[in-house]
């Protein structure tokens, strides 16, 4: 598993990877504003995972997945952790579980 020191060394890396797309979470699913693009949890894999913690605040916790479609579109979703976590449905806790 490729390892990162920081959040945006890894965004660096992942787009010359092919992974250009920023996705959001939906309560049900993933959005990608630029290309107008929704995807449900059914629309799409998780290809891999990386955990970044804040150097000054152990509650600044982050995960960029890696994210690829069922139509081979590729893209990164930057989300909370912990306390601040973004509330989505049952079906995207289940997806985002990082075991």
């Amino acid at each position: 598993m490729q390892s990162y020191d920081t959040l945006v060394e890894a965004l660096d890396d992942l787009k010359k990877k092919g992974y250009t797309l920023d996705f959001n979470l939906a309560n049900d699913g993933l959005v990608c504003l630029d290309k107008d693009l929704q995807l449900s949890p059914r629309q799409f894999h998780i290809v891999d995972y990386f955990r970044f913690e804040g150097m000054s605040d152990p509650d600044d916790n982050t995960v960029l997945y890696t994210i690829e479609s069922v139509d081979g579109q590729k893209g990164t979703l930057i989300s909370a952790y912990g306390p601040y976590a973004d509330e989505v449905s049952g079906e995207m806790v289940e997806k985002l579980k990082i075991v």
